[in-house]
C-alpha cells in the first residue's frame, strides 16, 4: 500500500472523493491538526490549492469563488478558534444559499472536555446554519470505514450544491502522527484496492431533481398570468449559479410584464436587455406612498396609485431573494397585488409578508415552462409604457440631463457617491465581474446604474448583508473567472477585511479595488439617529482618519487618490454639474487605466458622506417631480 499510516490513507481518500465529486479547488489555512488534509490536498494533481493565513478571510474567499462558479470550494483548517473564524461566512452562505464545505480538523474524542490545549467543542459548531453535518469517526484502515467516509463526502458535496444549497460541515478528528510518517502495521497489506482508490467517478453519484409544480397547477398559474393586464416580474439577488436570462425574457414576452431587475439578479446587465423590458431605476421613483392601497389588487379594478396617472400591478411574480431596494419592497406590500413567491427550496423570503402564494419550483425551468403555456397574455401596453418612461426619466435626472434638475436648485446637485459608482460602471471592461460592498455601494448601484447590454456579472453578499469579508469574497469571485474583477467597497469594509488583501499575491487574484472613502459609516446618515449629536459622530459614523496608501504599498497595489469632497471641487468647473462631470470622468478614466495595466490597483475616492446623502435626497425629489409631478415622492 502507498499510505504510510492510517491518517494519510484517510485524508487521501477524503480529498480524492472531493475531486471525484467535481471539486477543483480548496482553500487551506496553516495549522498542525489539519496536516493530513493539507498534505493530501497539496499532493493531488487535479486540485488547485489556495493558501490563506486568516481563516475568516479564507472562508469568505471560498464563498466568493462559489458564488461566482456555483460550485463548492472546500475549506481546510486546524482545530480550536480557527474553525470559529469560519462562522461569519457560514452564516452568509446559509442565508445567501452559496455552497460551502468546512473541513475542520479536530483533536481525538478522548481529549474533548479534558482541558487539553487548543481543544474546543466543535460538534455542530455552526448550529442550524448548515445543510448537512457529520462528526467523522477517527481514521480507520478497513474497507467498511473507508466506504463510509467516501459516501459521507459525496453526500456532503451533494447537499452543499442541492436544491436548498448552502454550507455543510464535516468535523475531522486526527490522532498523531499527523505527518506522513511510516507506522508499521497501521495500514494492512490486504486492504482492498477499491477501499483506497475508490470508484471511477464519485463513490455515490447524486442526481439532483428540479422541484416544479404539477401539470394542473402549472396550467392554473399560466391562466392567472395570461389574464392579468398589469403584471410584474420582480427579480431579487439570484442564488448561484443564477437564473437564465433567456427564460425570464421569454416569460416577459409571453405575459407582457416588465422585469424589475435587482443589480445582483443577473438580469439587469447583458445582451438580453436589448429585447427584454428590463427596468432598473425603480428605486428612484417607487415608495410605499405611491401604492394605491388596494388598487389593482387582483379584483380587476384598474385603480390608481397615490400619484395621478400611476397604476399598480394586479399580479407579481417574484424570483430570487428579497430585493435590495426597500422602496420596492414597501411599494409591493402596499399594492395589494397577488404575489407569487418562487423558491426552489420552499422557504419564505418575503419579509413584508405580503406575498399571497409560495411556488416551490426552480426559477429558470418554471419561467421557461410558463412562457410556453401562457395564452393571450399581451398585457396592457400603457402599463409597460408607464415603467419604461419612468425609468427613462429617472435616468435623465441622474445624468443631470433633466429639466427636473435644472429647474430645481441646480447649485445643490454636486458630485455624490452614487456618481462614483456610475463612473466605475462606465469604466468597466466587457466582460467584467463587479463585486459591490454592503451599506451604500450596493444601494448606489441599485439606484444609479441602470440596465445595459454590457456583459457584467454583479455580485454581493446580501445573505446577512455584513461588511465583513467583502475584500476576500471579491477576490475569491475573481479567482473563479477569467473576467476582469472590480470591487467597489466602503472604507470601513476595506479596513475590516484588509487581511484579505494577502490573496492578491498568495492566490494570484488581481483586482481593481475602488474605495468609496467617506471616513466612517456613511450609511448612518440614512437613519434618524443622524439627528442626535452626540452620540452620532463618535458612536455611529466613527471617523477613523486612516490613510490607505500605506495599505496599498504593503500589498503591492498601485495606488491612486481622487479627492471628490465638496471643498476640493471648487476649481473643477463653474457649475456643480460641470464639477461632477469632471470628477466622474476622472474616476472612469482611473478604472479604465487600472484594467489596462497589469497587476492590482486601489483607487481611493475621498467623499463627504453627509453631502452625498443630501444630494441623494435632492435627486430623489427631482425624480419625484419628473415622474409623478410631485416633489414629495
Amino acid at each position: 500500500m502507498t499510505a504510510p499510516n492510517r491518517n494519510v490513507l484517510w485524508a487521501n481518500a477524503l480529498v480524492d472523493e472531493l475531486v471525484a465529486a467535481g471539486v477543483d479547488a480548496v482553500v487551506v489555512s496553516p495549522g498542525s491538526r489539519s496536516t493530513p488534509l493539507t498534505v493530501a490536498a497539496a499532493g493531488h494533481e487535479e486540485l488547485r490549492v489556495f493558501s490563506q493565513l486568516d481563516e475568516r478571510s479564507a472562508a469568505y474567499f471560498a464563498l466568493g469563488r462559489a458564488r461566482r462558479t456555483g460550485r463548492v470550494t472546500p475549506l481546510i483548517c486546524t482545530s480550536g478558534t480557527a474553525a470559529a473564524n469560519y462562522h461569519p461566512a457560514v452564516m452568509e452562505a446559509s442565508e445567501a444559499r452559496v455552497p460551502l464545505l468546512a473541513l475542520t480538523a479536530d483533536r481525538p474524542p478522548e481529549l474533548r472536555d479534558s482541558g487539553a490545549n487548543q481543544t474546543a467543542d466543535q460538534e455542530k459548531l455552526y448550529g442550524d446554519a448548515v445543510r448537512f453535518y457529520k462528526d467523522l469517526p477517527e481514521p480507520a484502515a478497513n474497507d467498511r470505514a473507508l466506504r463510509s467516509l467516501r459516501t459521507t463526502v459525496a453526500r456532503a458535496v451533494a447537499a452543499a450544491e442541492g436544491a436548498d444549497q448552502g454550507p455543510v460541515h464535516l468535523n475531522v478528528p486526527f490522532k498523531k502522527p499527523l505527518e506522513p510518517t511510516p507506522v508499521p502495521g497501521d495500514v494492512p497489506d490486504d486492504l482492498p484496492e477499491a477501499a483506497e482508490r475508490g470508484r471511477d467517478g464519485p463513490y455515490v453519484d447524486v442526481t439532483h431533481g428540479a422541484p416544479e409544480p404539477g401539470d394542473d397547477e402549472l396550467r392554473a398559474l399560466a391562466i392567472e398570468l395570461g389574464e392579468a393586464d398589469r403584471g410584474l416580474i420582480v427579480a431579487g439577488p439570484a442564488d448561484p449559479p443564477g437564473i437564465d436570462p433567456e427564460a425570464v425574457t421569454a416569460l416577459a414576452h409571453a405575459t407582457g410584464f416588465p422585469v424589475l431587475a435587482d443589480p445582483l439578479s443577473g438580469l439587469r446587465y447583458g445582451g438580453h436587455t436589448r429585447v427584454a423590458p428590463v427596468i432598473g431605476s425603480y428605486d428612484a421613483y417607487l415608495s410605499a406612498d405611491l401604492a394605491g392601497g388596494g388598487a389593482g389588487g387582483g379584483d380587476g379594478d384598474p385603480g390608481a396609485g397615490a400619484a395621478d396617472g400611476w397604476t399598480d400591478p394586479e399580479l407579481v411574480v417574484r424570483l430570487g431573494a428579497s430585493p435590495t431596494s426597500k422602496r420596492l419592497r414597501k411599494y409591493l406590500a402596499g399594492t395589494g397585488a397577488d404575489q407569487y413567491q418562487v423558491d426552489p427550496a420552499g422557504r419564505w423570503r418575503e419579509a413584508e409578508f405580503a406575498a399571497t402564494d409560495l411556488v416551490v419550483a426552480e426559477p429558470t425551468r418554471l419561467c421557461a415552462r410558463l412562457s410556453r403555456l401562457v395564452a393571450g397574455g399581451s398585457g396592457d401596453p400603457d402599463w409597460r409604457a408607464q415603467w419604461e418612461e419612468a425609468d427613462r426619466v429617472a435616468e435623465a435626472v441622474h445624468a443631470r440631463e433633466s429639466d427636473a434638475v435644472r429647474d430645481g436648485d441646480a447649485d445643490e446637485h454636486g458630485f455624490h457617491e452614487g456618481d462614483a459608482v456610475r463612473a466605475v460602471a462606465d469604466g468597466l471592461p466587457d466582460p467584467a465581474t463587479l463585486f459591490v460592498s454592503n451599506s451604500m455601494p450596493v444601494r448606489d448601484l441599485n439606484r444609479f446604474v441602470g440596465p445595459s447590454t454590457a456583459n457584467v456579472t454583479a455580485l454581493g453578499n446580501r445573505g446577512v448583508s455584513g461588511i465583513d469579508g467583502i475584500v476576500s469574497s471579491a477576490l475569491g469571485a475573481g479567482s473563479g473567472t477569467t473576467d476582469d474583477l472590480t470591487l467597489v467597497v466602503g472604507d470601513l469594509a476595506l479596513y475590516h477585511d484588509s487581511n484579505g488583501l494577502l490573496a492578491v499575491e498568495r492566490c494570484d487574484a488581481d483586482a481593481t479595488i475602488v474605495a468609496v472613502n467617506n471616513d466612517g459609516g456613511g450609511i448612518f446618515h440614512e437613519l434618524p439617529i443622524e439627528e442626535f449629536e452626540p452620540p452620532f459622530t463618535e458612536s455611529f459614523v466613527t471617523p477613523h482618519g486612516l490613510d490607505f496608501e500605506p495599505l496599498a504599498d504593503l500589498h503591492g497595489l498601485d495606488y491612486a487618490r481622487i479627492d471628490a469632497r465638496p471643498d476640493a471641487l471648487a476649481d473643477r468647473g463653474e457649475t456643480p454639474a460641470e464639477r461632477s462631470g469632471a470628477v466622474a470622468d476622472e474616476v472612469a478614466a482611473a478604472v479604465s487605466r487600472a484594467h489596462e495595466t497589469a497587476g492590482s490597483h486601489l483607487i481611493d475616492i475621498e467623499t463627504d458622506a453627509g453631502a452625498s446623502h443630501r444630494s441623494r435626497e435632492r435627486l430623489a425629489a427631482a425624480v419625484g417631480r419628473a415622474v409623478h409631478g410631485d416633489a414629495d415622492k
